[in-house]
């Protein structure tokens, strides 16, 4: 998908159209494997290119189509933040955290080449994503997009962000939340970035006005709870083959999570609400929000 080529208007081939172009963007910006030191390389690839949905970059695309944003624009925090989760899925997925084997349905980066390298990966993925919003061409004419486009985005990684929810993950392992400590926990693990997805296209002009953003912030809280609590569901009810990590994971360590603090149905019922919750805020959008919404329900209803 070119930036002057008209939109598919299916869903299915607008998703293809994003998911080629970021895809694209990925390949250019990664460390060929070629460079020394040629094994970080090739981890850091492994880590990012090996399949993934790109819900994450996928929703900087719908948002940005709601707000009218051009899509040269929305190439860069895409690639941002899709670096910033593949760091906290290698760092989340070591031995002296989840102790996971199996991501994307093949073995995670520490088991592929060893913790040592994952760690330096992940290490060199994250200013990696800095690099991108500070140096993408596109926006070089729009310093105040990349200065909000750096704080959102280092807001979403930090002690209040990914890194903070994987602290109180760890230490919740064994023990009763109640449901406000557990969504707590959801938006700051799961929820920041899903956040920083959406308010990216914000972040760059046209600047939406003050109400518009906020309905944008409020959207996001409920599709980072959603998103979240659909995953906790899938490790029950999902199989390995299928959602490409170990089915029951959650289960094993004793997790904290909706259907183990409150029940399948509970959860079921919760999700339902959250959906709800979040296309009513979508509903201002109009049709410039249709890819958004049908981005929203696939996320919320998938199967792996």
């Amino acid at each position: 998908m070119n930036e002057t080529a008209p939109l598919p208007t299916a869903p299915g081939d607008r998703i293809e159209g994003y998911l080629a172009r970021v895809e694209r963007a990925l390949e250019r910006w990664l460390p060929g494997s070629e460079t020394p030191p040629s094994r970080l390389h090739e981890a850091m690839r492994y880590s990012v290119l090996g399949g993934g949905k790109r819900i994450r970059p996928l929703l900087v695309y719908a948002a940005g189509e709601a707000l009218g944003t051009e899509v040269a624009l929305l190439d860069a925090p895409a690639v941002a933040i899709e670096l910033m989760h593949a760091f906290s899925l290698v760092h989340d997925d070591l031995p002296a955290m989840d102790n996971d084997d199996l991501r994307r349905g093949r073995p995670t980066t520490h088991r592929a080449f060893d913790e040592a390298t994952a760690i330096l990966a992940a290490d060199a993925l994250q200013p990696l994503a800095f690099q991108v919003l500070s140096s993408d061409p596109a926006l070089l004419p729009f310093p105040d997009a990349q200065v909000a486009l750096v704080r959102l985005l280092a807001e979403a990684c930090g002690s209040e962000g990914i890194t903070g929810g994987q602290a109180i993950d760890l230490a919740s392992e064994g023990r009763q939340l109640d449901a406000a400590e557990l969504e707590h926990m959801y938006r700051l693990k799961t929820g920041r970035l899903l956040r920083a997805s959406i308010m990216a296209p914000a972040c760059c002009p046209p600047r939406p006005a003050t109400e518009i953003r906020h309905a944008l912030e409020r959207f996001s809280d409920r599709l980072g709870l959603a998103f979240q609590i659909r995953d906790d569901i899938l490790d029950i009810e999902g199989e390995t083959a299928v959602i490409g990590k170990q089915q029951g994971a959650d289960i094993a360590r004793d997790k904290a999570t909706y259907p183990a603090m409150f029940g399948l149905e509970q959860a079921r019922g919760r999700l339902a609400e959250l959906l709800s919750e979040a296309m009513e805020e979508l509903e201002r959008f109009g049709e410039r929000g249709e890819f958004l919404r049908s981005l929203t329900r696939m996320v919320v209803e998938r199967r792996h």
